[in-house]
């Protein structure tokens, strides 16, 4: 442990994309979406950089005439990235993340924006996008960590973090409960991939993309540590009657608050079909590795927040289900990360934010200890 202070810059460019000319184009495009008269302006804010790494989310203001009226309407425009800015995953189904959000609002009362247009063959920017209503909400900071404290939630009195805490969990209950999950999300089963199960598609596509991201790098090993150790601990829970819609990439930054209460889950673009555990680790996953780097630095960060135990119960409480160890969902979640970090490093040196590539790929991962701790089988 140090006492040395946390990185003074732990942003990254995501895009080398022109907003003007991005503007341009978009305005032809709205044009025909909206139809004659419409007259269409619109103003782009730019890439966010405050949360996320992987799909570009821009800010979109669109003025357009409707019924002899004008107004301004405030957007979030989706956009997957372009193969010259070093992308995280492989494909992007900006469709799939479309459609997901549609079905979610339509079938729950999990609080999504309602999209509104899809571009989804890529011919006009080059890559597909679409475009949703912005809701006006804050959210615990990914840059820099929310546990590293001067920030909202960190600041907030523990009842109101609880509550942030358990009526996100209740946001995962109302998810897994939107019956017939494969029937109605199908989609979004990777049958490209071999697998008996849900699981095991999701388990061999996730080796896929490891070996496309070391084959640019090199292989990690604590990565390859973690899949020999996920392939022989496979989990009860990998069984046909735990298949529910998984939002994928359940972290509370992924969702805007108003008093501490979701109001908006985004970031569809690791959804899937499998078992609920996949959210119940992830979000505990997420905030562990949060945790751990303020542990490095000598910092408290928030120890009392979203931890295994009181997820469990709060879920269970709210769908009747009983949820055993996730550990092994915590590796699954922990090998995607480090995936991810393999990527982002490839584009920080892509974009000159990083020399170059370290000798030791697994110093790239933030979780590394984390990752390690539990491999060792230590969850505390």
């Amino acid at each position: 442990m140090t006492n040395e202070p946390p990185p003074a810059d732990m942003t990254l460019t995501r895009s080398s994309r022109d907003d003007v000319a991005m503007a341009a184009t978009l305005t032809t495009w709205l044009n025909g979406q909206l139809g004659e008269g419409a007259d269409v302006e619109i103003a782009l804010s730019g890439a966010s950089d405050a949360n996320g790494m992987s799909s570009e989310t821009i800010l979109a203001d669109v003025t357009w005439t409707e019924n002899g009226e004008r107004g301004t309407h405030p957007f979030v425009m989706r956009m997957a990235p372009a193969e010259k800015d070093v992308p995280v995953f492989q494909t992007y189904r900006l469709d799939h993340q479309y459609e997901a959000i549609r079905l979610v609002g339509e079938l729950s009362g999990v609080p999504v924006p309602t999209p509104r247009w899809l571009e989804a063959t890529g011919e006009v920017l080059g890559q597909p996008f679409f475009f949703m209503d912005r809701i006006e909400g804050i959210v615990p900071p990914d840059v820099m960590p929310y546990t590293f404290g001067d920030n909202w939630f960190f600041d907030a009195p523990y009842a109101d973090q609880r509550r942030l805490q358990d009526s996100t969990v209740g946001v995962l209950a109302d998810l897994h409960s939107i019956p017939d999950a494969r029937g109605t999300f199908g989609f979004l089963d990777i049958r490209d991939y071999e697998g008996d199960t849900e699981l095991r598609r999701l388990f061999n596509k996730l080796r896929s993309w490891y070996t496309w991201a070391a084959a640019e790098l090199a292989p990690s090993p604590l990565i390859d540590q973690a899949l020999t150790w996920l392939e022989a601990n496979w989990p009860e829970a990998d069984r046909p009657d735990n298949v529910v819609l998984s939002w994928g990439d359940s972290r509370i930054g992924n969702c805007l608050y108003r008093d501490f209460e979701p109001v908006a889950v985004l970031d569809w673009e690791m959804a899937g079909i499998g078992p609920r555990e996949l959210d119940l680790g992830w979000i505990v996953f997420a905030h562990k590795v949060f945790q751990s780097i303020t542990d490095v630095f000598g910092m408290p960060g928030l120890p009392n927040v979203l931890k295994a135990e009181d997820v469990r119960a709060v879920y269970t409480e709210a769908t009747g289900v009983e949820v055993g160890d996730l550990r092994w969902f915590e590796i699954y979640s922990a090998v995607i990360w480090g995936v991810v970090f393999m990527r982002t490093g490839a584009r920080q040196v892509h974009f000159g934010e990083l020399a170059e590539i370290p000798e030791d790929i697994d110093s790239l991962f933030h979780h590394g200890p984390l990752m390690r701790t539990l491999l060792e089988g230590d969850q505390a």
